[in-house]
This record gives structure tokens, C-alpha cells and sequence, in this order.
């Protein structure tokens, strides 16, 4: 069932073209043949298998808004707001966001950041599927407050010494290759002192010191790192040294948006499943859909969905076109992150006993999007930087 609207052949051909209702069939095809009927046993394996990621990165689906000289799609932020709904709406959040940190928040840094050595080693085994990567930036004492980051690299000849740890970091276990932001400068004020560097599995000092169990992603990997005397070859600093936090907050807008489309993703599929199976439960003689609080409560949540996802595609429209929208999006990943929780809410409730138990759907998908209104910049983060430009 799909609810009036949705379609985005319809609604949304003001901001959508041809090769972006191309890309939608295709992965939402993509969802349905390769990742419903096979991810139950990702989630009790806790990890999204590689063999799935590589034919994502043979489709294309990892390049598409890089360019063609590295084997991507060379499109702009729109194509990325269509992968990330149609595989929020695959249910299993855990393997959207396995395939979304790798694209859209991780090796996005080397393509903004990186020398033309860096883009030419990394970038087409990015878009292939060869190697998966991942960011870490995320402490114990340093989550939204990317000033606060401990972790320290000083200079040592042609090399860095890398030091510290992170932690909730995705694709942590069975990444190949992390975007790590650390200190170079003790003294320097916070926004002056983070680098970013590209850290190797595999280098002497960097080990995943356990791996994670989560509320909710259970088919994603995530992980603490710890790095000890790691040397990082100076070739392999991402941008400038000193800049690394200008780059953090360039590339967030990048994932909140993302992120926030993924959630608005989640969201429908969530409505779709409630509305189903209220039309076909029957309680007191008659289906729960002819209970008109049910009715009017999809509705209402119906018609919120369908106001963010419009939110989501016009700013997605206009940052292709250069636009800064820094209120825009931290509106998005507030109004999205807290709605999608809402909408689930309803929908386990409406699912009756059923909505509680794991065989069914609605409990996955409530357990995963509690995350969506913490990670990647908390509400209370988002609605600050909203009053900032009020």
C-alpha cells in the first residue's frame, strides 16, 4: 500500500528529474529482490555482509554525487536524498545506515578534503565497494561538541603520532578505511587545533577494542577504536592541518539532511505497515481502520511525513543549487529525528500486543529510529542552531 502522494512521479517532479525517479526504481527494487527477504539473519549476525555492499557499489548506488572520473554518477544532493529514503523504507535501518555512513559521511570527507592523490588511491574502491569506510569523531566526552575531541596526533618527522580513542562508531568492525578527526595542537583555540586523517585497518597501534551491542541498527556494525602511537604518513592528512573542524561542519549538513531523509523513509514504510494492518485486524466485529481515532491519527501523521519529506526535497533542490541552509537542515534533522519516533510510537501501539513482539516488523523499526533524534546531532544541538538564526 502506498499512501496518496508519495509517489515522487507525481508530487515531486518540481524537484526531481528523470534520472532521479530512475535511481529510486532502481533501488527500490534493489530492496525489495536483495535486502527484505535475507537481513533477519544480518540482524542476529549484527553486520551488513560485504557481498551486499559490493553489488551496491556495482549498481552505482555509492557513487552516485561523485564524479564520473572515479566511476560515480556525478549528481548533486537530490540523487542522495533518493538513495537514502528508499533504503530507509527497506525497514532495516541498520543496513541503510551502513550503506549511507560509507557514502554520505565518511568518504564524502576525502572527496571534500583530499589531495588528488588521496581521491584517485580511495575514491573508486569507495564507489565499488571495494573498501568500506568510516568517520570517527565521536568521544566519550565528545559527541555534538566536536571542540571537545581528545584524541591527539603530534609531529614526528614525515609522519603523525595518533593517540586516543572513539567510540559509536559505524562500520567500526569491518571498516577498511577512517576519516579520524583528531588534535594537533593542544594550545590552539578548539576550532583551530582538529585535523582530520585517513587511518588504515591494519596499521600498527589502531584495533576495534570491542564491538558494540545497540538498542536498535542491529544489522550495522559499530565499534570503539583505539589508536596507540599510530603513525600516520603526513600524506596522509585530509585537508589542512588545523582546519579539521571547518571540514566536520561542512560535511554535517551533508549527513543531517541525509539522515533526515532516511527517517522520513522509515516513516512511510512505517504508515504503509500500520495502515495494512488495521484494514486487516479486526477487533469488536470490524477492522481497526473503521475506528475513526485510528483513521484520523494516520492522517495527521500522514500529512506531518508528507510535510518533511517536501521540506527535505526542496532544501536538497535548493543546496544543489549553492545554497548555505545551515537553519534549514538543522531543521530537518530535528523536525525528522523527533517525528519519525512519533510516527512509530502510533504504529506500535495500533499493532496491538503484536507491535511489542520481535517477529513483527513495527518493533524493529521503533527500536531503530530512536536513534535518528541522537545521532548525527542531537534535537536539543539542532533546535540551537535554529534559535541562532532566528
Amino acid at each position: 500500500m502506498t499512501t496518496p502522494g508519495f509517489d515522487a512521479t507525481t508530487s515531486s517532479s518540481f524537484f526531481f528529474d528523470e534520472e532521479h525517479h530512475m535511481l529510486r526504481a532502481q533501488v527500490r527494487r534493489f530492496v525489495e529482490e536483495e535486502i527484505k527477504p535475507h537481513a533477519d539473519v544480518w540482524e542476529e549476525e549484527g553486520a551488513t555482509p560485504r557481498e551486499l555492499l559490493r553489488k551496491m557499489g556495482a549498481l552505482g548506488f555509492f557513487g552516485v554525487t561523485y564524479p564520473h572520473q572515479f566511476g560515480g554518477s556525478d549528481m548533486d544532493e537530490r540523487a542522495t536524498v533518493v538513495l537514502a529514503e528508499e533504503l530507509g523504507r527497506c525497514t532495516y535501518a541498520g543496513v541503510a545506515i551502513t550503506a549511507l555512513v560509507h557514502t554520505d559521511m565518511a568518504s564524502v570527507h576525502i572527496f571534500n578534503a583530499g589531495t588528488d592523490a588521496q581521491k584517485q588511491k580511495y575514491l573508486p574502491r569507495v564507489i565499488s565497494g571495494e573498501i568500506i569506510t568510516a568517520v570517527g569523531i565521536t568521544e566519550p566526552d565528545a559527541g555534538s561538541d566536536v571542540k571537545g575531541i581528545r584524541t591527539n596526533a603530534r609531529r614526528e618527522g614525515d609522519h603523525y603520532v595518533l593517540n586516543g580513542a572513539k567510540t559509536f562508531i559505524t562500520n567500526g568492525v569491518h571498516g577498511d578505511v577512517f576519516c579520524i578527526a583528531a588534535k594537533t595542537d593542544p594550545q590552539g583555540a578548539p576550532s583551530q587545533s582538529v585535523t582530520m586523517f585517513i587511518v588504515e585497518k591494519g596499521m600498527e597501534g589502531f584495533s576495534v577494542s570491542r564491538s558494540l551491542k545497540k538498542h536498535g541498527w542491529n544489522s550495522s556494525d559499530t565499534a570503539e577504536l583505539s589508536f596507540v602511537d599510530v603513525r600516520v604518513p603526513q600524506e596522509n592528512v585530509l585537508g589542512q592541518e588545523g582546519r579539521g573542524f571547518y571540514e566536520i561542519m561542512k560535511n554535517f549538513q551533508n549527513e543531517r539532511l541525509v539522515l533526515g531523509a532516511m527517517a522520513m523513509g522509515e516513516a512511510q514504510a512505517a504508515l504503509e505497515l500500520t495502515v495494512q494492518y488495521t484494514k486487516d485486524r479486526k477487533a469488536f466485529g470490524e477492522p481497526l481502520w473503521a475506528k475513526q481515532m485510528i483513521r484520523t491519527r494516520l492522517a495527521e501523521l500522514a500529512s506531518k511525513v508528507e510535510a518533511g519529506r517536501h521540506m527535505i526535497y526542496a532544501t536538497a533542490a535548493r543546496s544543489a543549487m549553492g545554497e548555505s541552509l545551515v537553519r534549514e537542515v538543522s531543521m530537518i534533522k530535528s523536525y525528522c529525528g523527533e517525528l519519525v519516533n512519533e510516527v512509530m510510537y502510533a504504529c506500535v501501539q495500533f499493532h496491538g500486543g503484536m507491535g511489542f513482539m520481535r517477529e513483527s516488523t513495527i518493533e524493529r523499526m521503533a527500536r531503530d529510529a530512536r536513534v535518528q533524534a541522537i545521532g548525527g546531532g542531537a534535537t536539543e544541538v539542532m533546535l540551537e542552531e535554529v534559535a541562532k538564526r532566528m
